[in-house]
C-alpha cells in the first residue's frame, strides 16, 4: 500500500511591498512551544499568535483583520513565488522565496525548545533565520504588532539594538538582529527595505515581556535552532505506528504535540478563534480551550502512536478538573490551567476573516449540558487505567461521576455539537451516558473497586432500551439525531466506536449506509455532520473529523476499498504542510473552522490505525 504525504508546497505569487490582504486560512503553517503557537503565511508574515500563552490577548491578528490586528511580514520586493515546508520530522517552518531574477532567500522559523520538551526560556520567542542561497535578494519587512486582539495602542520605538512595543500597562515586545536595520518608524508601524546576498544570513528574535534588547548573538540562535531540532526530531523517532499513511500520521502526531501545554498537559481543540464556519457568517467560535469531549479520542490518537507520556499528562489534567467538580456535574469545556470561566464576548472592533463577524473571544457553550461529556471521560479513563494503577483517590474522582449519570441521564441536553437552541434528547448523548455507566460498572467488577454497580447497571440497561426504541427510526433506516426527530447526524458513527453495538450488528450497517448516503456531498467525498437547521443562521462547510469517522466505519463494515477511497481524498485536503481546519468548504475545497483543528488530526490518526488492524 502506498504512503500519503502532504500535498506539494503551494506556490505563493509575490505581493508589492506594503500591501496588506488575508491570505486563505490553508496558507499557513504552524510553529509553537508548547505554550503558545503562531500562524505562519507563505508570504513569511506571522497573521496570528497570542502571547504568554494559547488563551492570552493577540499581538498579531492580521488573520483576523488585515488593518488592526498586526502582523510581522519578511518577504522579497517586487515579484516573487514561495513554498513552504516543516523540516522532516520537525515542528520546524521554512519558507522559501524566489524572485523574479532568480534569487533565493529561505527563512526559517521556530520558537525555541529544550532537549527536555520544555520552552526554553521563562518568556515565549519567535526566532527568524534569513538565508540567502543565489543572487541578492531585496528584501521588506514591516513590524506591526497590536496588543489585545488590537484593542490597545501599541507605542513602538526605535533602540540601538532594534525595537520596542508597549501597550502601556504591563505588556512588552522587543524585536533584535544581530547587523541593526535602517527602521522608519511611523503611526506605531515599523518598516524597512534591506538586502540579503549569497552566503549571508540574518537572524531576528521576537522576545515577549523582555524590557532589554541585546544584538542577537547569532551562535546561540543557532544553538537554540539546534536543539529545537533534535527535540522534534527525537519525539518524532518514537511515533510507533507502523500501519500505512505514516508520513501523514506523523505529521498529525507532531500538530498534536503543539496544540497540548506544556505545564498542565491539556490539549486545546485549535489556537485561533472566530475563523468563520462560512465566510460571511456567523458561526465564529473560540477554541483556544480544552474540550472534554476530546478527551478519549485524544488518548486514543496517542496511544495509537505510541507516545504514552503525552497521554498520561492529558489524564492528569482531567483528573484535576473533575477533582474540583463539585456534586459530578462536568463542564463541557474548560481553560488550560482547568479554569471555568470562559465568558463570552464579542470584539466588535475586528472585521472578522474576510468580513465574518462578530469575532468573539471565550466560549458562551461552556454553560451548556452535555452529557456526553461523561462517557468520554470514563471511556479515558478505562483506556488510560489499562497501563496505570487505579488509585482510590482517582477512583472517588470517577464514581462520582458515574453516580451523577446514573440519576441524570434521562435530561435533556445540548449535544455533542453544542447546539444553541432548545435542549432535545439527543441519541449520541444517550449513548455517551451509557458508556459512562458501562465503563464505570466493569472498572468496579474487575478491579473490585467500592461502588453501587447494582443502580449502574440497572441504569444501563435502561438507557440502552431506550436509545434501541426511541433512537432507531424504521423510515430513515437509521440512528437519528434526538427522540421524536428523523434527521440524521454523523455523530451516530461513533455508535460502534465505543461498543455501545458490534460491527456486525443490522442497524449499524444500515446507520452507516445512511450517513454515506445523505450527509455526504454530491461526490460522496467529504460529510456533514447533519443537514437541518439548529437555530442559528447560516450554513456550515463539510466536517473533516465526521469525514474520518465514516471511512473508519465503512472500513470495519468490511467495505474496506471505498474506506481507503475517502480516506484517501481525505488526505488530498490537508494543506500544503500537512495541516487541517475544521471544516472544508465542499464547493472550493477552501479550509472553514479554526485552524489546525486537534480533533481533525485526532480523527485522522484513529482512523489510519483502525485501517492498520485490518490488514
Amino acid at each position: 500500500m502506498t504512503d500519503v504525504q502532504p500535498q506539494s508546497p503551494t506556490e505563493a505569487p509575490g505581493r508589492r511591498s506594503g500591501a496588506v490582504r488575508q491570505q486563505p486560512i490553508s496558507g499557513y503553517g504552524m510553529i509553537g512551544d508548547m505554550r503558545t503557537a503562531a500562524l505562519i503565511g507563505l508570504d513569511g508574515s506571522v497573521d496570528w499568535c497570542c502571547l504568554p500563552r494559547f488563551d492570552s490577548g493577540s499581538v498579531f491578528a492580521a488573520l483576523l483583520d488585515a488593518e488592526r490586528g498586526g502582523t510581522w511580514g519578511v518577504h522579497p520586493e517586487g515579484r516573487w513565488t514561495s513554498t513552504q515546508r516543516y523540516l522532516p520530522r520537525t515542528n520546524i517552518l521554512e519558507t522559501t522565496f524566489r524572485t523574479a531574477d532568480g534569487g533565493i532567500l529561505t527563512l526559517t522559523d521556530f520558537m525555541p525548545v529544550a532537549l527536555d520538551g520544555r520552552p526554553s526560556g521563562p518568556h515565549p520567542e519567535i526566532h527568524r533565520r534569513l538565508r540567502c542561497t543565489r543572487g541578492r535578494v531585496p528584501m521588506s519587512m514591516i513590524f506591526m504588532p497590536r496588543f489585545e486582539y488590537g484593542a490597545r495602542t501599541t507605542r513602538l520605538e526605535l533602540l540601538r539594538a532594534g525595537l520596542f512595543a508597549t501597550d502601556r500597562t504591563d505588556q512588552v515586545l522587543t524585536l533584535s538582529s544581530a547587523k541593526p536595520f535602517d527602521w522608519v518608524v511611523e503611526q506605531s508601524i515599523a518598516s524597512t527595505r534591506f538586502e540579503v546576498e549569497r552566503g549571508e544570513e540574518r537572524w531576528l528574535i521576537l522576545r515577549y515581556d523582555d524590557d532589554d534588547i541585546h544584538p542577537v548573538d547569532r551562535y546561540e540562535s543557532a544553538r537554540k535552532l539546534d536543539d529545537t531540532t533534535e527535540f522534534w526530531q527525537r519525539w518524532s523517532a518514537k511515533v510507533r505506528y507502523r500501519g500505512p499513511y505514516r508520513g501523514m500520521v506523523k505529521r498529525s502526531a507532531l500538530a498534536l504535540k503543539l496544540l497540548t501545554h506544556a505545564d498542565t498537559g491539556a490539549m486545546i481543540a485549535a489556537p485561533t478563534t472566530s475563523l468563520p464556519e462560512t465566510i460571511g457568517g456567523v458561526r465564529n467560535w473560540d477554541y483556544r480551550f480544552v474540550w472534554l469531549r476530546d478527551a478519549a479520542f485524544t488518548l486514543a490518537a496517542f496511544n495509537a502512536v505510541g507516545h504514552y507520556l503525552e497521554a498520561d499528562q492529558f489524564m492528569r489534567f482531567l483528573k484535576k478538573v473533575c477533582r474540583h467538580e463539585g456534586g459530578g456535574h462536568l463542564q463541557i469545556m474548560y481553560g488550560i490551567d482547568g479554569r471555568r470561566d470562559l465568558i463570552e464576548r464579542q470584539l466588535d472592533h475586528l472585521s472578522g476573516y474576510q468580513g465574518s463577524r462578530p469575532v468573539r473571544v471565550g466560549n458562551g457553550a461552556v454553560g451548556q449540558l452535555q452529557l456526553d461529556v461523561y462517557g468520554e471521560v470514563m471511556e479515558t479513563a478505562d483506556i488510560w487505567r489499562r497501563n496505570h494503577e487505579m488509585t482510590e483517590g482517582t477512583w472517588r474522582v470517577l464514581r462520582g461521576l458515574v453516580d451523577w449519570v446514573s440519576r441524570n441521564w434521562h435530561l435533556p441536553d445540548s449535544s455533542i455539537w453544542e447546539v444553541r437552541g432548545e435542549v432535545r434528547h439527543y441519541v449520541f448523548s444517550k449513548v455517551m451516558s451509557w458508556v459512562a455507566l458501562d465503563r464505570g460498572v466493569r472498572m468496579a467488577e474487575e478491579l473490585g473497586l467500592d461502588s453501587d454497580t447494582g443502580m449502574w447497571r440497572a441504569a444501563r440497561d435502561a438507557v440502552h432500551a431506550e436509545i434501541m426504541e426511541r433512537g432507531w427510526s424504521e423510515r430513515r433506516q437509521s440512528f437519528v439525531q434526538s427522540y421524536d426527530h428523523d434527521a440524521l447526524d454523523a455523530a451516530a458513527l461513533a455508535i460502534p466506536m465505543v461498543r455501545f453495538l458490534p460491527w456486525n450488528h443490522p442497524r449499524v450497517h444500515a446507520t452507516v449506509h445512511a450517513v454515506a448516503r445523505e450527509l455526504t456531498t454530491q461526490d460522496g467525498e467529504l460529510v456533514y455532520r447533519y443537514r437541518h437547521s439548529d437555530g442559528l443562521e447560516g450554513e456550515e462547510g463539510a466536517f473533516s473529523i465526521c469525514t474520518f469517522w465514516l471511512a473508519q466505519a465503512l472500513a470495519m463494515i468490511g467495505e474496506r476499498e471505498r474506506a481507503e477511497r475517502v480516506f484517501r481524498r481525505m488526505l488530498q485536503h490537508a494543506n500544503h504542510v500537512g495541516l487541517y481546519s475544521e471544516e472544508i468548504d465542499p464547493v472550493t475545497g477552501e479550509f472553514l473552522g479554526n485552524f489546525p483543528q486537534a480533533f481533525t488530526h485526532i480523527a485522522l490518526i484513529n482512523c489510519a490505525a483502525a485501517l492498520a488492524q485490518l490488514d
